[in-house]
């Protein structure tokens, strides 16, 4: 019943959730449905969401709300368009959702995306469901997946989290902490070098602690050193709490050249009170310190953040802590945000009478500091030669290619009169001559 429809898969979220898309794109594939790029174009829309902001909970009401007022495709040779929430919308709020929005015919959780094919058939059948477990007790690694790019790959190693930090609403509908076994996790990445793959991202909602649950200890600086040695040119991870960020992984950066000279550390607060109320089990000095032993193991690395405006108690001097913070790192990027209560989690009880407009303001004043900081950052780059990885033709100018430093930096290259312009995964020598806020300028080379 599968046969010539056809399917589209929007994401929110994180890096995982990019790669839990990319499996449910590989179990449609498998039923032989067609993958399209529009909600439009589907004979299965299938969201999966987050649930970490209130914005992405509006954003997926919004979505499927309007899908009520589009058309069937011409030539789908199903008699309506169905819909399916996963993701962790879909874990939190299971059956709610079909109660909610009458034309969603299928909601699953994080703990169960190998349903949807069954779900999917129960619906083609005229059955509404909603399917969610509350947790599981392994590592699932068998399912099919259509990555987004045949030269990149996302590798998670862990999933759920252990943290509990007051505000985060993940380790509920992520569930606990579990890894994947280490010789399974190293085989897949020699699979994906073997097929092409130039960049490998391990993935976890906490990478640091990878190993925990299975060994009695935290391995990551091993699997670092092994997925290193399958010879992918570029390795990447996130995300990494900097309460399990040992010396041992800072050292990695000035031993293993394939690993990029970029990481993600989310600080959320430079005002240890608030760090404290956030549960986040680490000082403002400490975190600094970890900022000094990174860039003695790697003195150009490009650091980016997590910063939460708002939280409930921040006072004024809170507020200037974190700005001092992020002035004193000068990081590349920062992720920046406005508290968002989230039912369910501790913060959410916290009584605050901080007016609004005080904290859009704060906001408005760590976005200047923000820019102002990236904009150094991206100045340390100009009139260097540096090797990119090409991801394809820019969205406004197809003469402009769009490519990636090993810092993470955006960089266009415009290829207009080549005869032959550099192919989606290929390495190529750029010679940077504009340093903006958020993108470098590079000229072409040669490729590698």
């Amino acid at each position: 019943m599968f046969e010539n429809t056809t399917f589209s898969v929007t994401t929110f979220g994180c890096q995982m959730n990019k790669h839990d898309s990319e499996r449910i794109a590989g179990m449609m594939q498998a039923l032989g449905s067609r993958p399209v790029d529009t909600i439009e174009e589907a004979d299965f829309s299938i969201f999966m969401t987050c649930c970490v902001r209130e914005k992405a909970d509006e954003r997926l009401m919004g979505n499927v709300a309007s899908m009520k007022n589009i058309p069937l495709r011409a030539g789908t040779p199903l008699s309506k368009r169905y819909v399916a929430i996963g993701g962790c919308i879909g874990q939190r709020d299971g059956e709610q959702l079909l109660k909610t929005l009458k034309h969603v015919d299928v909601v699953f959780g994080t703990h169960n995306m190998e349903e949807l094919p069954h779900l999917l058939q129960e619906a083609l059948e005229g059955e509404r469901t909603a399917s969610v477990r509350e947790g599981r007790d392994a590592f699932v690694d068998d399912l099919p997946e259509s990555r987004e790019h045949s030269w990149a790959a996302w590798l998670p190693i862990t999933v759920g989290c252990n943290n509990f930090c007051s505000y985060c609403i993940v380790p509920y509908v992520r569930g606990r902490e579990l890894s994947r076994p280490f010789e399974e996790l190293v085989d897949l990445a020699q699979s994906y070098v073997d097929q092409g793959v130039k960049e490998i991202t391990l993935l976890g909602q906490n990478v640091n602690s990878y190993g925990r649950d299975l060994y009695g200890e935290p391995r990551f600086a091993e699997v670092l050193d092994a997925v290193a040695a399958t010879g992918v040119q570029r390795l990447r991870f996130a995300t990494s709490h900097p309460k399990d960020l040992t010396d041992e992984v800072i050292g990695k950066f000035a031993t293993l050249p394939n690993l990029m000279p970029a990481l993600h550390l989310p600080v959320q607060s430079g005002s240890n009170a608030i760090l404290k109320d956030m549960r986040r089990v680490y000082t403002r000095e400490h975190y600094l310190g970890l900022v000094d032993k990174l860039r003695d193991a790697c003195p150009d690395i490009a650091l980016s953040t997590d910063v939460i405006v708002g939280f409930p108690g921040e006072t004024e001097q809170d507020f200037q802590d974190t700005l001092e913070l992020i002035d004193s790192v000068g990081y590349h990027q920062v992720f920046s945000f406005i508290y968002s209560k989230r039912a369910g989690t501790p913060a959410a009880e916290i009584e605050d009478n901080t007016p609004r407009e005080v904290i859009q303001d704060r906001f408005d004043r760590l976005l200047k500091v923000v820019e102002t900081r990236a904009y150094e950052a991206n100045q340390r780059d100009l009139d260097t030669h540096i090797d990119v990885l090409v991801e394809g033709s820019s969205k406004s100018n197809s003469a402009v290619l769009t490519a990636r430093s090993p810092k993470n930096q955006t960089v266009h290259i415009s290829v207009d009169g080549l005869e032959r312009a550099p192919e989606p995964g290929q390495i190529v020598r750029a010679h940077i001559v504009q340093a903006k806020t958020w993108y470098l300028v590079g000229q072409l080379e040669d490729a590698r």
